[in-house]
């Protein structure tokens, strides 16, 4: 169903929302829909947990449309009228992470926060790159995963266009291989894990973070593991309920919005 056809839903207002993996400056950004969603949700607090600015990508060149500036100044916005907005940064946006315990406006930037829940459990927000064991022992090698993943993107959409011409629904290269291929399903596996052990040895009882563009929220030997996903091809967010509960939210899918053409209602406000 095409987005122009929809109604807009109500707005809803958490105790907290998560997201990370924006990739803005990049054209695999799904931008409108982050900003979509962005207008129907409320929060107390809102946790940018890294990955929201592509560095890399506009080292390499500037790609910086209408809309990505829409999803910075909506933020801006809900942060002046009183949301708690908290900046973790990311491999993508690691220069951020010079500034460390500072704020930009009413943006307070941490390299890693503490989130507690309405139901009292700790949670340590960080990105989670740093249990990337490609990004600790081979950055070199890393970058170029991202320019082969970046490539992959957009034969993925060429792909799909051909799909949408011969009337088949969308579908994902990176997700089949990520559910497919034994590495990629073992690095994962790996990952989140190494990540949930380090929460429970520091005393947590629980994570959030993003980094592999896999949403998921399970029990991991007794600590709570929360991967809020992407806005690259997924476009998922974690929230958090006023009781404490947690929840993906799978936006696109949620709205029918289809991931070969992100394109809304621009008469309606930012």
């Amino acid at each position: 169903m095409n987005a122009m056809s929809q109604m807009a839903p109500e707005t809803t207002r958490y105790r907290a929302i998560f997201i990370s993996d924006v990739h803005l400056g990049t054209r695999g950004c799904k931008a409108q829909y982050l900003l979509d969603f962005l207008k129907h949700n409320e929060a107390d607090y809102v946790y940018l947990v890294g990955d929201i600015i592509d560095c890399w990508r506009l080292s390499k060149g500037w790609f910086w449309p209408q809309s990505h500036n829409d999803v910075v100044q909506k933020l801006l916005r809900k942060a002046r009228k009183g949301t708690q907005v908290i900046y973790v940064p990311g491999n993508h946006d690691e220069p951020l992470r010079d500034y460390d315990d500072h704020a930009f406006g009413d943006v307070q930037v941490m390299n890693e926060a503490v989130h507690v829940t309405a139901d009292g459990k700790r949670l340590l927000i960080i990105h989670g790159d740093a249990f990337d064991g490609i990004m600790r022992y081979a950055p070199w090698l890393a970058r170029l995963g991202d320019s082969a993943y970046t490539m992959a993107l957009a034969l993925n959409q060429w792909f799909n266009r051909a799909r949408h011409v011969m009337g088949y629904p969308y579908w994902s290269l990176s997700a089949y291989l990520k559910s497919r291929v034994k590495d990629a399903v073992k690095f994962i596996g790996d990952f989140e894990h190494t990540v949930a052990a380090e929460a429970k040895r520091r005393g947590f009882d629980g994570v959030v973070c993003g980094h592999i563009h896999q949403a998921a929220l399970k029990d991991i030997d007794g600590i709570l593991y929360a991967n809020d996903g992407d806005w690259v091809e997924s476009c998922t967010a974690l929230v958090e309920h006023r009781d404490g509960r947690l929840e993906i939210i799978e936006w696109a899918a949620n709205r029918q919005l289809s991931m070969l053409a992100p394109t809304l209602i621009a008469a309606e406000p930012a």
